[in-house]
């Protein structure tokens, strides 16, 4: 397997998850009921979906360091989702096997899913996640409730 070449989700790290919301519904993004008011919000686009998310809880969900080095993780996480905990396994495989380099293990997730991050030659991570409540569509990005 090879890891599909669809952007489920780009999570961006931010200091004030309220207002960083508060910012997209004035532009104009619609928020999704999956969000949880306060912790994260959850915005559907025209392709994949725009989270937002504390910038201290992005990084320890990433298994990241707080490091400012070229390279490293920079608060922001591109996500693939894909239909099973064996499909994560096997794209984070691929990631490795094509150069990049596991930055946190598969594991179950306290959410009820299972992911994993890798990191890309240049440093931008990527979570490849199976989220059991969110069910893929023939596109193969999540379908999140309005």
């Amino acid at each position: 397997m090879s890891v599909p070449a669809a952007i489920s989700l780009v999570t961006l790290g931010v200091r004030d998850v309220p207002a960083a919301t508060r910012f997209y519904e004035d532009l104009g993004f619609r928020r999704s009921g999956a969000s949880v008011e306060g912790e994260v919000s959850f915005f559907h686009t025209a392709g994949g979906l725009l989270a937002v998310w504390r910038a201290d809880e992005l990084q320890r969900d990433a298994g990241a360091s707080s490091s400012t080095e070229p390279g490293t993780f920079r608060g922001v996480a591109l996500a693939v989702n894909v239909g099973s905990d064996t499909e994560v396994d096997d794209a984070l495989r691929a990631a490795e096997q094509a150069g990049g380099t596991v930055v946190r293990a598969a594991q179950k997730a306290e959410w009820g899913g299972y992911q994993g991050y890798f990191a890309d030659l240049d440093g931008h991570y990527w979570e490849v996640a199976h989220n059991p409540y969110w069910p893929l569509g023939a596109d193969g990005l999540p379908q999140l409730p309005d």
